[in-house]
């Protein structure tokens, strides 16, 4: 990785100008962008209030976590703001497979001119601490204990990281920051949605200084999204059927919202839906394979229905034709 520890922003942006946001907010920015920096999406749609938390967390160095169900863009908000902020960016997945060892540093062994040595590597959280990145804890709730207690450390107000092994204590860099996502808030798995989610210390929660909640887009807005990544539905009769399909998928919203459903659509599950009809040319099959196969068998029917109302057309899955012939 390239050495990034002096490295300063250099200017300050309009939150109006460049976020759309009605809001006198300034904030710091870099001029040059580094290795680091996330690739800027032009289509991305920012909610203006978790992006006014974002925005908190790098202009006050607030400790800010974002709460929401899966695919409504929690991970990739972050990345979008330090992208146009050309702020560097690192994402960590907390999936079962990351250890303490994996965030804090190992001893390892290397070569120096021509003989192997053993010297101290440092990890992921001490390399972040001392540069201005953006550190992000992608899937929070899912972290092991052990890990989770290592994150603590820098959760405290002033944030010092102590290495034991090295028998050193880093100080974070001014322009240092901390995010994290988590679809739970650290309740655990209580609807079964998300599987491997923990129940977290609350201690720890209480150190985070802003939790924003990321809820699904109002249908025109993510109609718009779709269409963006799917150019081919840009026109009059792809508004129309995006619509349609935006439509079923907050039906299963709600369906999921009333128990009556154990799995939603995402706006992510509709974007693959809508690239899947380019590949068939067909919504009612590119739905099957996008979306109702991987609902229960008993609540396909319901699915079925759903797609019935919003496109007037049949799926085999549905009550009507289940003992009937079959598409």
């Amino acid at each position: 990785m390239t050495d990034t520890a002096d490295l300063r922003p250099d200017r300050m942006l309009s939150v109006r100008d460049v976020f759309g946001i009605d809001t006198d907010l300034r904030v710091p920015a870099f001029s040059e962008r580094d290795d680091h920096v996330p690739e800027v999406d032009a289509v991305y749609r920012f909610n203006p209030d978790v992006t006014l938390a974002i925005l908190a967390g790098f202009t006050r160095d607030r400790r800010v976590m974002v709460q929401g169900l899966h695919g409504t863009g929690k991970s990739t908000h972050i990345e979008q703001v330090a992208a146009r902020l050309n702020w560097p960016c690192v994402r960590l997945n907390l999936d079962g497979h990351i250890s303490r060892l994996d965030l804090v540093g190992k001893d390892a062994v290397v070569l120096r001119e021509g003989k192997q040595v053993t010297e101290f590597q440092e990890g992921i959280v001490p390399w972040s601490l001392q540069r201005p990145v953006a550190l992000v804890f992608d899937e929070y709730d899912a972290g092991r204990p052990d890990v989770m207690f290592v994150i603590q450390r820098i959760l405290e107000r002033d944030g010092k990281f102590t290495l034991m092994d090295q028998n050193k204590v880093l100080r974070p860099h001014p322009f240092f920051r901390l995010f994290a996502t988590a679809n739970t808030v650290g309740l655990g798995n209580l609807n079964g949605l998300y599987h491997g989610a923990q129940r977290l210390n609350h201690a720890q929660i209480d150190r985070w200084n802003i939790v924003a909640s990321l809820n699904y887009l109002p249908a025109d807005e993510e109609t718009a999204i779709v269409q963006a990544r799917v150019p081919s539905l840009a026109d009059e009769a792809g508004t129309k059927l995006v619509a349609s399909m935006v439509a079923v998928a907050d039906l299963t919203r709600k369906g999921f919202a009333a128990g009556d459903l154990s799995t939603l659509m995402s706006p992510r599950t509709v974007i693959t839906w809508a690239e899947n009809i380019e590949i068939f040319k067909d919504p009612a099959l590119a739905f099957r394979l996008s979306f109702v196969n991987k609902c229960d068998d008993a609540e396909r029917p319901l699915v079925a229905e759903y797609f019935q109302r919003c496109f007037d057309r049949e799926l085999k899955e549905s009550h009507q034709l289940s003992a009937g012939p079959r598409e």
